[in-house]
Formats: C-alpha cells, structure tokens, sequence
C-alpha cells in the first residue's frame, strides 16, 4: 500500500480541513484518487452533505464575502437542500445556481427550479436577487444559454470559478434542457457528488474509476468528494 504523507495521513478527522489544506490538495493533483465515504442511507448522505456545504458556506463567505454553490436536480439533493436550511449558513453571502434545468412551463413538476422553492427557498432566507434560475422559459434556448453564462460571469468572474459556461444538451426524459459544461465544473474548487440507492451501484464504480462514455466519468476527480449509501456503494470493492 502507498505511504501517504504525514500532512494527509493527520488529516482524517476533518474533511472540511482536508478541502483546505494545500498540501493535501497538491498531493491529490498528482495523485488522483476519487474519495469515496459511505453512510447507512440516503437520508445520511444528505445530512451529511448539507452539513459539509453548510461548513463549507461559512469557509468561503469568511474569507471571499460570498458562496456561489451550484445545484443539480435530483430526490437526495432535494433531501439535503432541506437539510441545509436548518444549517447554520451566512445566507445573505450565498448565490445559488442551477447545473441543469429542463425545459418546462414555470412552477412545472420537471424543472429543478420548483423542487429548489420547495426544499429550500421557502425555508431559508434567500433573496430573489441571491437565486439564479436558467431561463429555459425563452423561445431560443442557444440564446437562453449565452444570457445564463453573462449573468453567471458576473458573479464569478471570468474566467469564472464556480462557474459559467452553458450549453444546450440534448434531451432528458423527453425534455430538452440547459447544462454547465465540463470546463465549468472543472473549475469549481469542490465538487460533490450524492450517490444513493442499489440501482446506481454500478454507476459508482463507472464514476469511481472515470469511465468517460459517461458524463460525470469526465468531470475532475481531483476536486471531487462522494457520499454514498450503502447500497450504491454495494459494488464498490470490483
């Protein structure tokens, strides 16, 4: 088995210090291992991730006055923004994003944006002016993209970290919809991954060793951290 360096090997207790520690995130750039933790369930992982992106909320508004998290759709990560809004969180430095958005009516079943009212912002104190939906309303979606990525440059730079780079993909269960890109995702500084239920067991390990015929096998593993549940991690060990 590998020696990991002292500053790693120290580290084990806090993940949250691990995020941060440049010898760690060094030491990941030239060995790239996705780290993987399994929890009991699906209702642990998403306590468990509301915890860390609450933490890691506090982190970045104490030291950069804002937090630009990107949220992708889904029943756990709908489970964890509810869990987030009874974190301790710097709310007034949050801006929230969306990673995908499918094209619906407003208020429709299929858009991530009413899942996102439900969990989360109509239980945490997020203004308007905080919540950047992709606006799958308007007729050009091409020119509904360009809009998204200037609205997001201006809130994360450019190029920008977090960040702001859409493009139209094709369908997902019958809709069409708006994504980030990889270069986008690429350059977020953490990028967590919920992984629940038997069904997605062999996705993981798709995930894990970075099989690129799949879309999160292209996404950086070095930034990257998954919770799973017991039953997608079931074929973890192959």
């Amino acid at each position: 088995m590998q020696q990991l360096p002292k500053e790693i090997s120290e580290i084990k207790k806090s993940r949250l210090k691990a995020w941060h520690n440049p010898i760690v995130t060094a030491y990941l750039k030239q060995n790239i291992t996705m780290k993987i933790e399994v929890l009991a369930d699906a209702e642990a992982v998403a306590r468990e991730a509301a915890a860390l992106i609450a933490a890691e909320a506090r982190a970045a508004v104490a030291e950069r006055g804002r937090f630009v998290v990107a949220v992708s759709g889904g029943h756990t990560p709908w489970v964890m923004l509810r869990a987030l809004a009874e974190e301790r969180v710097p709310w007034d430095g949050v801006h929230l994003v969306q990673v995908d958005e499918r094209v619906a009516p407003a208020g429709h079943p299929d858009r991530n944006l009413t899942h996102l009212h439900e969990s989360l912002l109509e239980h945490a104190p997020l203004r308007a002016d905080q919540i950047y939906a992709m606006p799958v309303e308007l007729p050009d979606l091409e020119a509904a993209a360009r809009q998204y990525a200037g609205t997001l440059a201006k809130i994360a730079g450019s190029p920008p970290v977090n960040d702001v780079d859409v493009a139209v993909t094709g369908t997902y269960q019958g809709r069409r919809r708006i994504t980030l890109t990889y270069p986008i995702i690429n350059r977020s500084r953490h990028i967590l991954w919920l992984v629940t239920g038997h069904e997605k067991a062999g996705m993981l390990v798709r995930l894990r060793d970075a099989d690129a015929s799949i879309p999160g096998g292209r996404v950086s593993q070095a930034k990257a951290f998954v919770l799973a549940d017991s039953g997608a991690a079931e074929r973890r060990s192959q």
